[in-house]
């Protein structure tokens, strides 16, 4: 299974989350979904900002292209990266294993 898929021209990315960590980083897949390790705390919606925050790096996109569309309060997510159709294939990060077309 990948973990992420387009939707129309946004991409889909199916994450889980271990917060807490050192430093915020991908560190491969889990049951179908990319692991990502955030290093703030799951209060008070902490972890789904540095989330953001981190994706939005990973991507060379701004901030405001990123959204949580479902898992908000869980480690598993569904992260939409709106328009993510525009972003060239060869620039996606390594890890972002989309199915072939």
């Amino acid at each position: 299974m990948s973990v992420a898929r387009y939707d129309g021209d946004d991409l889909l990315l199916y994450c889980y989350l271990q917060p807490r960590a050192s430093k915020s980083e991908v560190i491969g897949e889990h049951d179908g979904a990319l692991k990502i390790r955030i290093s703030a705390p799951p209060v008070d919606g902490e972890a789904n900002a540095e989330l953001m925050k981190f994706l939005a790096k990973q991507f060379s996109v701004n901030k405001s292209q990123l959204q949580i569309d479902s898992g908000a309060s869980g480690r598993r997510k569904t992260v939409r990266i709106l328009r993510g159709a525009t972003l060239p294939a060869d620039q996606l990060p390594s890890w972002c294993a989309l199915p072939p077309s």
